[in-house]
């Protein structure tokens, strides 16, 4: 309810009238004079009621009657009376009805009662109502209110005492606020003030209004009160404490800045007057030094009196805080007051408010900037900002400095020093607010045993002091240990926080403005005001060091985790500011700090520590390495949570980490995160700290290069307690997110990041060289996760990035590299599987930049890098094979890279990725790369250390060509543009195109590329490797030649085919003969393998068989190339040194391909021979078919057309063969070449040796030989038109070498059939047809070739006489096959006499044609025959074979049943004179031959060999006996002496008696006697002479069977009973037989023809013949009974001998 309303107006007249009228009952008795002024006063009172409306202003304007009676009452200072009238007064006072005159009244009223000690109370609380109530009090009256309240602040009662001086405050105050009022009424009129002379005197308050007049009175005397001078308008002050006057100052200039500052005249007095006043009043502090004695100084010096000096301080923070702007000199000396009152020598109390009062200021940032603007950036000028800080940081190591013994006490309390001792007193003192029961340890700083207690003093960045506020105290409080550390600690923060967040708002909205300044005028430039900069820059210049000083050693002090995460904090906001603000050095410091902290004490980290000297200087250590959790050490302050290595070079003992270095860490991780953009150079302060930290951590990197807590590899020597092991989990986390948060770094920054990490690298590689120890791969880890996270801009930072990678990789030390390849792998992959903007697809120059650092490994030696190397190209296979486009090359650089010393598990992985590539890629790549597919397949064929690999290489290259041939057109086109494009590059930069085989087409180049890739193959060391590549080269020359255009088929065969054959041939020539061991292993290598000789064999007649085959197949395609013949001859001097190696089986295979290149057909029987022989010696029989698309048995036939023959590759279309091909083979030139190439062949290899037997190195085998003389026939049918006499002698020689030929013992089993079977071998029924073929070419050719018929006689008869005499090999020793013990003789000669009979039986069939030919007769062939066959005949049963003397008989019967006749026939001319005695010697020498029939010889055989004897006999008596008139005599004679020997039996002594009559060819010995008395007796006989040796020959027989037959008798007779010889027994049968043969002839004969002396003889003999009959033999006396019977005939009666005579 307010005070004006009608009931307030109603109830306040009526509480004066009861006021009156109290006043009145008690002043009734004592003082009648006021009851009465009481009385009038009631009645005064209800008349102003009674006659006004406004009755309140009435009252007002009536006041001084109406307060009149309370005033008399308050002068009877009766206290009750008294009491009832000040409560009235008040009552009106405020109702506010009481005015100036009145008010004037009552404060005299009041100081009468103030005189006289009465009510001071209630009098304080009157006066404070009256001046508060409303402003009628001013001037003199009001100054006069002021001094009563002060001088009842100075009574002697507490109570009243402080009522008076709250009172006192309050006056000053309301003073103040009626001013501000004032001043706000005025506010809008604006007045004049007049113009102020230069030095205004104090007095000048005339331009006041009322209020302020009063103020300035006031605060003017104030100021003149503390500087103990008389007021000026304060009169009748009796006395004054400066304390309270400062207090009052202080209220003022606290309360009402505004005044101050608007009004000249208070700003006046606050420099003239309160300035001084405080710089005077200071002196005492200033001068006064703690510890000082007082004796050495001359004049006592005053002591600093606390309360003054507390509040001297509280006045100065107010004039520094609103009043900076008008004393800027007064501030400036004040602040260096205060600096100085920090000083280590001032009293503890002063220092304390000294620094509370620094905290002040401290959280004002904008004052603090202010004082930069002021000082510091003036010339001339104290940097007081500068020494602001570095007073704090001072201040705060003094702390830690124990007091100097001067001060005795402080040392030898315990609870007054700073010292480690005080811990206890200290935690007792009244800090302890900040400790939370017993259980956690307090907060404190710890440093070099000084132990200081932190305190919470007050809220972050509010300053509440404590002993600024103890007005009470006189005395100087006793300070608990730790409160003015605790207050500086809190300043410090302060002090960065508002620095930093003050200039980070003015940066941002510097930046904002930017940002709208650009968006608005996107063409102009922002020029930001340089100089808010320059002052932020001041700012954080001036104040580093000192902060930097002292963060840095209360970080190092600090026990409590919240003190260091807020120093921590700090450092951190400063480091960020210098990075935005470009002040490099202060911001490496700050970091430099917490990298210092994060690390253990004394760590040797060089980019940390500017000088070494500390490094040695202590060395923490820890017992009990194999403990795992490590209790916290009672002596250190901090609890240690890791123990680990420390990262260098040589091994040293372990470092600690404590929980505070892992909150360091934390800090330094967050600073790199969230401020990356500003470090700049310092990333690499920030990266080698952390390196080293997670080097003692552990913590190793995983994949993707996040670091994952993994065990040290040396030793136990890691120690992680349970607390640190839960943080490495986040560590690590933020450790990758720290470099995730790469992506949001400008590109500067990013590159310092990069430069940062390499270096890094390069220092931990540096570290790494020359000991295996564990390296640190922190720094290649984190380039790896930098790179990943900065894919999208990845082109700025790859250089540098992969360079150093690619360094890492070359590291000795294999964990290293591993990683450096690991990252560089890892980079390439995810490069290219990144969706860059545009695709890779589209810039080419990218991708070949990211592919490029995989290219550049393959110079790198380690093999596990290009291990790693090749997996990841087989994943970027896998993965992006199809988008690698022009990326190709490199790739496949980087597959085809090896080399054989790096090992086989590498060039199996390189493999891989070719097989990938060969299989899925080769339509997706360019085709100018596909030459580069063939070349990588190529180096793999030829590389030595995987022998499968090479096999599957070639395998491969046959894909890739049946690729070509597929996409053939395609891959033409792409060639050829690109070609053209080359071309012009060429023209332009006027040089010539360059690229293999450049003539030829580009499609071809790339088929000649393969084929000479093929080509090395072919004569790779290794054996399987050649047959593969052989069998692939001739399968790709055969299957896709025909793409090849003409031309380029001349390079194929001199550049490709024929370049192999050279070499093949070279490498063949000069192979080693050694025996290769198995291969190891349980790998048997077989027999005809065993040496490299042996295996180059094998890949020589591949060779030669593949290109016989092309020139086989492609033959009209060659033969328009101009330089057939060349090639041919070529050719054939490949296949004639091939023949005449001394290898069976490439001398065999050249005559295969021989064959092949005349199109011969090898009979079937052949070579299934052949190869049945060849398998028993081991050779695979595959090499034996002729090598081409014709089996064994499917001969290759020129009827099926050239055509089908082409055709029939893969269908390839071709026109038909010109006209004239066909007739194009017979080219007789070519022929002869081939005639020539096989005379020299046959020369060479069928020639014997000529040394002794020994040095034999080499005899052709039987297949070879055969295979020679089956290719003459074919050959011959071609060339025979100009075969001559020469040639055939050429050939002949050649025959009889190759039948000469032995063959080695372990091959004879199988060419040789058991040698009672008649059969030929393959080589000699091959001569023996050559000469067939000859013979009949004789026989249909013309009249000039018959002359060759006896030459070819010649030649059969010599093979006859192999049958007696087999043939020498040079001065070879062989054994025949009979007695050839296999492992006795090294060779067997053949068994000759099934081929020399097979001759023989030539022989006779071509007589039997040719016996009338001229030639025939003229050569003396006949002859010939019988000579040749004198020797079986001869020889008979000592022929190798009974057969051979046989068939000699039988074919000597048939050719002179041919030949005899002719021979007579020819008789005049003379030409068969010298045959017959050849032919009597024939007969002789087989008839009675020197050797005996074998033991064994049954009787039928025997008998059956005598009726061939007989047949000779018979021949003679028919077919030479009837024509002896035209036979030579001599010759007729020969028979008849040969007949009677014949008839005339000699037996044989070694027959049994049993076959004694058959044994002694009776039968011969009949026919001969038969044929004997036949022509003796024969009318015919032309001359006596015949007649004469008949005669003679049977006197002869008869007169010794006369002989016998008595001998015979006689030895009967004597021997008795003993039976006699056998021999003289048979003897005497044949005689018996003989004579009735004898008989038989003579009665068959004409009588007239029997001379008569032979009848005597015969009549002679029968006298004899009766004597034996008494013999006891009953075989004689059977024979006996034979010969005796036929006289029966001749007993007749005699005839007249007349007659007989006659005859």
């Amino acid at each position: 309810m307010s005070t004006s309303s009608p009931e307030a107006v109603k109830k306040l007249l009526e509480n004066m009238q009861t006021d009156l009228r109290s006043l009145s009952m008690e002043c009734k008795k004592k003082f009648p004079p006021v009851k009465e002024a009481a009385e009038s006063g009631i009645v005064k009172i209800k008349t102003i009621a009674a006659r006004n409306t406004d009755i309140l202003a009435a009252l007002k304007e009536n006041s001084s009657e109406v307060v009149q009676p309370f005033l008399m009452g308050c002068g009877t200072k009766e206290p009750k009376i008294t009491q009832l009238c000040l409560a009235a007064i008040q009552r009106l006072m405020s109702h506010e009805v009481v005015s100036e005159a009145a008010a004037g009244n009552i404060i005299n009223m009041l100081w009468q009662l103030m005189e006289n000690g009465l009510e001071e109370l209630k009098l304080l609380q009157t006066v404070l109502v009256l001046l508060t109530t409303n402003t009628v009090v001013h001037d003199e009256v009001l100054s006069k209110a002021i001094v009563l309240c002060f001088r009842l602040h100075f009574t002697k009662d507490n109570i009243t005492n402080n009522t008076a001086a709250a009172t006192v405050r309050q006056v000053v105050t309301v003073v103040f606020e009626r001013m501000v009022a004032e001043d706000e009424r005025f506010k809008g009129i604006v007045e004049q003030p007049p113009p102020v002379q230069g030095n205004t005197n104090r007095r000048s308050v005339s331009t006041l209004r009322p209020s302020a007049k009063d103020a300035y009175m006031l605060f003017q005397d104030l100021c003149q009160l503390v500087n103990a001078d008389a007021p000026y308008w304060l009169v009748g002050m009796t006395e004054m404490t400066r304390t309270f006057g400062l207090e009052l100052l202080e209220s003022v200039l606290n309360d009402f800045p505004g005044v101050f500052l608007q009004h000249q005249e208070f700003s006046f007095l606050l420099k003239e007057r309160v300035c001084p006043l405080v710089i005077k009043l200071f002196s005492p502090n200033i001068k006064f030094r703690q510890g000082s004695s007082s004796a050495a100084s001359p004049a006592p010096v005053e002591k600093p009196y606390f309360p003054i000096c507390m509040r001297l301080l509280r006045v100065v923070s107010v004039l520094i805080k609103h009043f900076y702007s008008l004393l800027v000199t007064e501030c400036e000396i004040f602040l260096s007051l205060l600096v100085k009152f920090l000083d280590g020598e001032k009293p503890q109390w002063l220092r304390a408010v000294a620094v509370e009062s620094v905290h002040r200021l401290c959280v004002q940032p904008h004052l603090l900037r202010s004082f930069c603007q002021s000082y510091d950036m003036k010339q001339h000028s104290t940097k007081v900002f500068r020494d602001i800080v570095n007073a704090l940081g001072s201040f705060i190591q003094s702390l830690f400095i124990v007091p100097n013994t001067g001060n005795t006490a402080a040392v030898s309390a315990p609870a007054g020093g700073s010292g480690s001792g005080a811990q206890g007193a200290a935690q007792g003192g009244p800090g302890t607010g900040g400790v939370s029961g017993n259980l956690t340890t307090q907060a404190a700083f710890e440093y070099r045993g000084t132990w200081i207690p932190l305190m919470t003093v007050s809220v972050q960045g509010s300053a509440k002091a404590t002993y600024l506020e103890m007005l009470d105290k006189v005395e100087p409080p006793s300070i608990p240990e730790g409160y003015a550390m605790s207050v500086a600690f809190s300043a410090l923060l302060d002090l960065v926080r508002g620095i930093t967040s003050m200039i980070e708002r003015e940066l941002a909205a510097e930046e904002e403005a930017a940002a709208e300044f650009r968006e608005a005028h996107p063409d102009q430039e922002w020029q930001p005001q340089p100089g808010a900069h320059l002052v932020w820059e001041e700012m954080v210049s001036a104040c580093w060091c000192g902060l930097l000083a002292a963060l840095s050693l209360l970080l190092d002090a600090s026990t409590d985790e919240t003190a260091t995460e807020n120093i921590l904090k700090a450092e951190l906001t400063m480091a960020s500011l210098c990075g935005r603000l470009g002040l490099v050095t202060p911001r490496d410091a700050f970091i430099t700090a917490i990298c210092k902290a994060s690390l253990p004490p004394h760590y040797a980290l060089t980019v940390l520590s500017s000088n070494a000297a500390n490094l040695s200087s202590k060395a923490y250590s820890i017992q009990g390495q194999s403990v795992q959790i490590i209790s916290p050490s009672s002596e250190s302050h901090q609890q240690v949570v890791a123990v680990g290595q420390p990262l260098t070079a040589q091994p040293q003992g372990t470092v600690v980490l404590t929980a505070k270095n892992i909150q360091c860490m934390r800090t330094l991780l967050n600073l790199a995160h969230c401020h990356g953009a500003v470090l700049g150079t310092s990333w690499q302060l920030v990266l080698a700290t952390l390196q080293h930290l997670v080097w003692i951590l552990g913590l190793k990197p995983g994949v993707g290069g996040a670091l994952k807590p993994g065990r040290a590899v040396e030793g136990p020597s890691t120690v992680l307690t349970t607390a640190v092991m839960t943080d490495l989990p986040v560590i690590s986390n933020i450790l990758s997110r720290l470099f995730e948060s790469s992506q949001y770094l400008d590109d500067v920054s990013l590159h310092h990041l990069i430069n940062a990490l390499c270096s890094l690298s390069l220092e931990a590689m540096e570290m790494a060289y020359g000991n295996n120890k564990e390296p640190s791969l922190f720094a290649v880890a984190k380039l790896l996760e930098t790179g990943l996270v900065n894919m999208d801009r990845i082109e700025i930072l790859w250089r540098p990035l992969t360079g150093h990678l690619l360094e890492v990789c070359q590291h000795p030390n294999s964990r290293m590299r591993e990683w450096g390849a690991e990252a560089l792998t890892a980079l390439i992959k995810a490069g290219l599987a990144y969706k860059h903007d545009p695709p890779l697809a589209q810039n080419q120059r990218l991708q070949l930049l990211l592919l490029n650092p995989l290219k550049e490994l393959s110079n790198v030696l380690h093999a596990d890098i290009r291990q790693k190397q090749l997996e990841s190209v087989l994943q970027i296979l896998q993965s992006q094979g199809d988008s690698l486009g022009p990326g190709w090359p490199l790739v496949l650089g980087v597959i085809g890279a090896i080399r054989n010393d790096q090992g086989e598990s590498l060039i199996r992985t390189a493999f891989q990725c070719l097989q990938l590539v060969v299989t899925d890629f080769l339509p997706t790549m360019p085709c100018t790369c596909l030459q580069i597919v063939v070349d990588v397949a190529g180096s793999f064929g030829l590389q030595n250390q995987e022998l499968n690999i090479s096999l599957t290489s070639i395998g491969l290259l046959w894909n890739i060509s049946d690729y070509f041939f597929q996409r053939g057109e395609a891959i033409t086109q792409e060639l050829e543009r690109e070609e053209e494009a080359l071309q012009k590059q060429a023209q332009e930069q006027g040089e010539i195109l360059n690229r293999p085989f450049h003539p030829a087409p580009p499609f071809d180049c790339l088929w000649l590329c393969l084929y000479a890739k093929l080509g090395e193959l072919c004569v790779d060391p290794r054996p399987a490797v050649r047959k593969s590549a052989g069998q692939t080269l001739f399968s790709t020359i055969a299957a896709h030649g025909t793409l090849l255009q003409q031309p380029t088929w001349h390079i194929v065969v001199w550049k490709v085919l024929f370049h192999l054959l050279d070499c093949v041939r070279t490498s063949s020539t000069t192979a080693d003969k050694e025996k290769i061991e198995s291969g190891g292993g349980n790998i048997l290598i077989h027999h005809s393998r065993d040496t490299a000789e042996k295996q180059w064999a094998e890949t020589w007649v591949l060779t030669l068989a593949g290109v016989a085959r092309i020139f086989n197949t492609r033959r009209y395609l060659l033969q328009q190339l101009g330089d057939f013949f060349e090639a041919w001859e070529v050719l054939l001097n490949h296949i004639q040194s091939a023949a005449l190696s001394k290898n069976n089986e490439v001398s065999l295979a050249a005559l295969k391909s021989f064959q092949e290149i005349l199109q011969i057909v090898t009979p079937v029987k052949d070579s299934d021979k052949a190869a049945d022989a060849f398998a028993a010696m081991g050779v695979p029989p595959v090499l034996i078919d002729p090598l081409s698309a014709s089996g064994p048995g499917r001969p290759l036939v020129r009827s099926d057309s050239l055509v089908e023959r082409l055709t029939r590759y893969n269908g390839a279309e071709l026109q038909a063969p010109p006209p004239g091909e066909e007739s194009a083979l017979e080219d007789s030139a070519l022929w002869w070449s081939a005639w020539n190439t096989w005379y020299r062949t046959g020369t060479d290899s069928t020639r014997p040796p000529s040394g002794p037997t020994e040095k034999l190195s080499f005899i052709p085998s039987q297949p070879f030989l055969t295979a020679l003389i089956q290719i003459f026939p074919a050959l011959y049918q071609h060339i025979k038109a100009n075969f001559s006499m020469e040639d055939l002698k050429k050939l002949g020689v050649i025959l009889h070498g190759a039948v000469s030929v032995p063959i080695s013992s372990d091959a004879s089993p199988f060419i040789l059939p058991s040698y009672t079977e008649a059969v030929l071998t393959s080589l000699q029924e091959a001569v023996l047809t050559s000469l067939d073929v000859l013979q009949k070419a004789i026989c249909v050719g013309p009249e000039n070739l018959q002359v060759m018929y006896p030459a070819i006689f010649e030649q059969l008869l010599l093979f006859v006489e192999f049958s007696c005499k087999p043939p020498q090999y040079g001065r070879m020793e062989t054994k025949h096959v009979a007695n050839a013990k296999y492992n006795q003789a090294e060779w067997v000669a053949l068994n000759y006499v099934p081929f020399a009979e097979r001759s023989l039986e030539v022989v006779v069939d071509l007589y039997h044609k040719t016996a009338c030919h001229k030639a025939v007769i003229n050569e003396k062939v006949l002859q010939n025959i019988i000579k040749t066959l004198r020797m079986p005949l001869g020889l008979k049963y000592a022929c190798p074979s009974e057969s051979t003397w046989k068939l000699a008989v039988s074919s000597l019967l048939k050719v002179l049943s041919i030949g005899l006749p002719v021979a007579r026939q020819h008789a005049s001319s003379g030409k068969f004179d010298t045959m017959w005695p050849e032919l009597a010697n024939a007969f002789e020498d087989f008839l009675f031959t020197k050797s005996t029939p074998p033991d064994n010889l049954s009787i039928q055989e025997f008998q059956k060999n005598e009726a061939i004897d007989v047949e000779v006999v018979q021949l003679i008596s028919t077919e030479i006996l009837p024509f002896a008139n035209f036979i030579p005599k001599d010759f007729v004679g020969q028979i008849m002496t040969m007949l009677n020997r014949g008839s005339i039996h000699s037996q044989s002594p070694s027959f049994t008696e049993a076959e004694i009559d058959v044994r002694m060819r009776e039968e011969f010995s009949k026919v001969c006697f038969e044929t004997l008395l036949q022509f003796s007796f024969s009318n015919k006989v032309s001359t006596p002479q015949e007649g004469y040796i008949s005669r003679m020959a049977l006197s002869v027989l008869l007169k010794r069977s006369q002989d016998v037959l008595r001998r015979y008798v006689e030895d009967e007779r004597l021997s008795g009973r003993c039976p006699l010889p056998r021999q003289q027994v048979t003897e005497i049968i044949f005689v018996l037989k003989a004579i009735s043969t004898l008989m038989d002839s003579l009665k068959k004969t004409q009588p007239e023809n029997v001379d008569g002396n032979t009848w005597a003889q015969v009549i002679a003999l029968y006298p004899t013949l009766v004597e034996c009959i008494t013999c006891s033999s009953s075989e004689v006396s059977s024979a006996l009974k034979e010969a005796l019977g036929p006289f029966k005939d001749f007993m007749q009666p005699p005839v007249s001998r007349v007659q007989n005579g006659e005859s």
